[in-house]
């Protein structure tokens, strides 16, 4: 099922998630559902809230992105992140490096905005993944912003409050003209 996508403005968006405590077979319907939905916006990455689920989930995929590199490490090793993906994260806990690349990022509730946003240039994922597995990895690159990026959303936190403060206010018409009102 492909859920239409909250913009900014939803109060969803705002709102940490849930942590899953069980995986059951609607959140294998759920995981199922917003990977379906992020490939049909054409993103690379999609949290709960933003199809109105305050939970700890998200789904990456970066295959097929040759403009921006993508790295992986797992056990310290160097992998292919293309064979890790789709990815479905539940109950992602990250740590970055102190180190900082700035790049550009959009995001699917900001329909047409982009900017350059500091992200960490490496990132250390502690997840569960659909199997009920725990799963670890390191992630740099297209894939460890989209990782930063998602785990944001899933604490009510959105890629327009890591642009700089000069910007944001230099952008703020632009911002508040993609807001749009939900009834509550």
């Amino acid at each position: 099922m492909i859920y239409p996508i909250l913009r900014y403005g939803h109060p969803v968006l705002r709102r940490k998630g849930a942590p899953i405590l069980a995986i059951t077979p609607e959140i294998h319907q759920l995981a199922k559902d917003m990977l379906e939905t992020m490939r049909n916006a054409h993103g690379v990455g999609l949290a709960a809230q933003q199809i109105g689920q305050a939970l700890q989930i998200c789904v990456i995929d970066v295959t097929g992105i040759k403009d921006r590199e993508s790295k992986m490490w797992i056990g310290g090793k160097v992998v292919v992140p293309e064979e890790y993906m789709p990815m479905v994260l539940i109950n992602p806990e990250i740590s970055g490096t102190k180190s900082k690349d700035i790049g550009p990022e959009g995001c699917l509730s900001f329909p047409g905005l982009a900017a350059d946003i500091s992200r960490s240039q490496r990132v250390r994922v502690k997840a569960k993944m659909l199997d009920g597995k725990d799963f670890e990895f390191e992630a740099a690159g297209l894939l460890g912003r989209a990782v930063q990026h998602e785990h944001d959303h899933l604490h009510g936190k959105l890629f327009i409050d890591h642009m700089p403060q000069a910007e944001r206010r230099e952008r703020r018409q632009e911002i508040e003209d993609l807001k749009t009102e939900y009834p509550e």
